[in-house]
Formats: C-alpha cells, structure tokens, sequence
C-alpha cells in the first residue's frame, strides 16, 4: 500500500441537492405554524418623526430567496422615510436570513463582496492623503470582513476590529481579515466594552438592516473617540429608480432591509447628536446597477429557483428545464441592461436622484460625548 493510499480522504462536502434536502424540514417545520408569527403589529405612525401620514410604497414577495411572505414599505409624507410596515420580529428576521449570508449562501455571497477590491479602497481613502492615519477602526455589519481585508491595504498601521451579527465575523478572524472579531448586538457592546476606543466607526449598507438606526448612531458615537469619524453608507430612497422599477429595484432588498433614510434625515441626526458633517457623497457610492438588478428580479420572478428548502418538495425535470430555457432567453437583456448600466447610468450617477446609495462622513467632536444618551 502507498503511503498516499494509507492517508484518510478529507470527506466530501455534500451536494448542493444535499443540502437542500437536509435542510427542508427544518424550513417545513417553521412554514407549517404559518408566515403571520414573523411580525411585528403594523403601525399607524412613523418608526422616525411620529407622523401618522403613512403612504403605501410598495408590496413584495422575497425576490432573492423565493421564501413564502409578503412585505410592505410605507412612506412618511412629512419626513419621507421608508420603512417596512409591519415590520419583522426576531423569528421572522432569523428565518429570512437564514441561509441568505451564511449557511447556503455563504460561498455565493462571499463571492459577490470579494471581487469589489476598489470600491473598499475607494470608502477607506475617506480623508487626505496628509492627515494622520487612523489607530483603530470598527467595521460594523462587517460579514466575512471583506472591507477591512481591502482598507488594511491603504492603512497598513490601523487595527482594524469587525463586529457582525453572524458567525462570518469569526470566519473573518481566522482568515486574518479583522484583527479582532466581536459578535453581538452593537449599542449593547458600546455601552461600555466599546466605549471610547475607535478613531474610526464605519457602517457601510448596515443602518438599512438595523431594526432601531438611531440606537446604531448614538452607539456609534459611544464607540469613538473625540475628533473621530463616522462613515455611513446606505440605499439613497429617493433615487429615480426606486420609483420606476418598484418592486424590482435592486436595492430594497426585501424583506431584509427594515429602515431607507433620506440623506437630510440622516444629516439632522447626526447634527442632534453632536457630529460635524464633514463630507456627503452621492455619486461615488452609487452601485450602478439598476437595469441589470431590475432584469435579473424579473428573470426571478417568472422563474424562481427550483432547489430552495423552502419549498416542499424538489422541482420536477419539466419545472427544472423550464426555468433554464427562461435564464436563457433572459440572456440577451442581462448583457444589453448591463451595457447600458456601464455607459449610459454610470456617467450620470452624480445628477439629480440618479444614484442609488449616499455616503455621508461626520466627525465626532468634542462636545458630543456630553451629548443626549
């Protein structure tokens, strides 16, 4: 016997007709005590001003998953926040972010934020080339750590931390992308493990996802230092496209995002809690992807994927062939929306409400660490 024969084999990793199938019914056991348990009572006010003038924005079904539900945004006419009414509760948010960023769709997902090396090194260079660079920066929402990984490049001096709900912060960790992984809930951890210890905070498409932003914002200025900044970025609700592609807009992402701030909202806030806004960028964050994120939810939509636990039973080989020959055609109009998203969109991001995320950075004076709590 070769000594390459005597040596165990590492174990195969299942299929992904494997997973699918040890992972229904579990899925099945949830979907059997109905959908309705996963919400929160509607609201008759807004979540940010009080107002009871409540507009319907839209109505949708999980595009991205294809998990059971319908989810609504609402609209606040006097301070035109965006919000999802009623909103998830935390079974309903643990179900639907099952399998979506860890889990299942780890590797699809990872693979998405890993091939964006110079939008990351674009969001670090938030300052001049001449100020002093940062000591300590805190990457909240931070996933697999993927930013930190890239910003490390530009601040090779700067410990970099990353605090995240999931388990990819501890992935991130190991694989030396954050120097130190913390789980949990942030304004719990600020309130005193944080406290005063970031010369940078940075939240980059988070405060969409958090249940309470305001709590995420006075966290943030626990956790930094006098003089420190905040970097926010987050899904512009006042974008052109938001409106003509409805349902279909990328960036609503529902039913994950809870909260779309209007950028004078957010300005205001932060003015409240005792940050200087420094700098408010538009087109630079814009992801110009809206035509072939548009295209691409519809494809979904006339054809969901088949192999999902969430669904009974696996699809037959006619529902199978069926939604290839759907992708197929789709073709054509994935590659012309992407053209035109590249050519025609990307130049005219900075105009008007053409882009579909904002950057804001604020500086953590003095003053605010006497501020409102």
């Amino acid at each position: 016997m070769s000594r390459e024969s005597a040596l165990p084999r590492a174990p195969e990793k299942p299929s992904r007709a494997e997973t699918v199938a040890a992972l229904r019914p579990r899925y099945q056991a949830d979907l059997a005590r109905g959908t309705e348990r996963f919400f929160e009572p509607r609201r008759t006010d807004c979540p940010w001003c009080g107002s009871t003038r409540l507009v319907r924005r839209l109505r949708t079904k999980d595009r991205y998953q294809s998990k059971p539900g319908r989810f609504r945004l609402d609209r606040c006419r006097d301070c035109r926040h965006v919000f999802q009414n009623p909103r998830l509760n935390d079974d309903g948010l643990e179900f639907y972010y099952r399998d979506f960023y860890d889990g299942m769709g780890e590797i699809e997902l990872g693979n998405v934020f890993s091939g964006r090396d110079k939008v990351y090194r674009r969001r670090a260079m938030f300052q001049e080339p001449s100020a002093a660079p940062p000591e300590t920066w805190l990457d909240v929402g931070t996933g697999h750590g993927h930013f930190p990984e890239v910003a490390r490049t530009v601040f090779p001096g700067t410990r970099f931390d990353g605090l995240d709900f999931t388990a990819g912060v501890e992935l991130a960790e190991r694989t030396g992308r954050v120097d130190r992984a913390i789980r949990g809930s942030f304004p719990e951890l600020a309130e005193e493990r944080l406290a005063g210890s970031y010369d940078v905070v940075s939240m980059f498409h988070y405060l969409e996802h958090s249940t309470d932003p305001r709590t995420e914002l006075r966290a943030a200025r626990r956790a930094l230092r006098p003089g420190g900044h905040l970097l926010i970025e987050v899904p512009d609700p006042e974008c052109w496209f938001g409106r003509l592609f409805g349902r279909f807009w990328l960036p609503w992402l529902q039913p994950q995002h809870l909260h779309f701030l209007p950028v004078a909202n957010l300005r205001e806030e932060l003015t409240a809690l005792g940050f200087t806004v420094t700098d408010e960028q538009h087109r630079g964050p814009s992801d110009t992807v809206d035509l072939l994120g548009a295209v691409w939810l519809t494809l979904n939509a006339i054809a969901p994927p088949d192999d999902a636990p969430a669904l009974a039973k696996p699809p037959g080989r006619l529902r199978w062939l069926l939604r290839c020959a759907i992708l197929l055609a789709g073709v054509p109009a994935l590659v012309v929306a992407t053209t035109l998203d590249r050519l025609l969109l990307k130049p005219l991001a900075g105009l008007g409400k053409m882009s579909n995320a904002y950057r804001v950075v604020a500086r953590c004076d003095d003053s605010a660490r006497s501020g409102p709590r």
